[in-house]
């Protein structure tokens, strides 16, 4: 977890909703995403550092109103850790490269992974292809 002093730059950095969800571990209300409904071809980016996180190809609609992908664009991109807030027990995406909140990975997904990486659209930049 980022300490006070990386606080203070992420907070010079981002939106106060960008730091909310990504530094803070907040969560954006379903259906208002920017990228939610996209069905553009090309790449997400985390909004914090700019690493890789996940491409359209795997981009699913997963009627939960949170963009959902069913595999990271690589598999050293995205780390989980058990999540217990709420009284439930989930596994938090985090960007490996930066620690940014990205969502939440669900065991409920499509085929070829059966995952469901659901992640709020603040914690992305999208990148359309050339």
């Amino acid at each position: 977890m980022a300490n006070s002093i990386d606080n203070e730059i992420w907070r010079e950095q981002l939106s106060s909703e960008e730091f909310h969800i990504c530094r803070e571990k907040g969560t954006e209300r379903p259906f208002t995403g920017e990228y939610y409904a996209s069905k553009a071809e090309g790449s997400y980016r985390c909004t914090c550092c700019g690493a890789a996180l996940f491409d359209s190809d795997t981009k699913f609609d997963s009627g939960t109103g949170w963009p959902s992908f069913y595999a990271p664009v690589d598999t050293n991109a995205v780390e989980t850790e058990s999540d217990t807030t709420l009284g439930m027990v989930r596994n938090e995406a985090l960007c490996r490269n930066c620690g940014s909140h990205l969502g939440h990975v669900f065991p409920d997904g499509p085929d070829p992974t059966g995952l469901r990486y659901c992640i709020n659209s603040v914690s992305l930049k999208f990148d359309p292809k050339k």
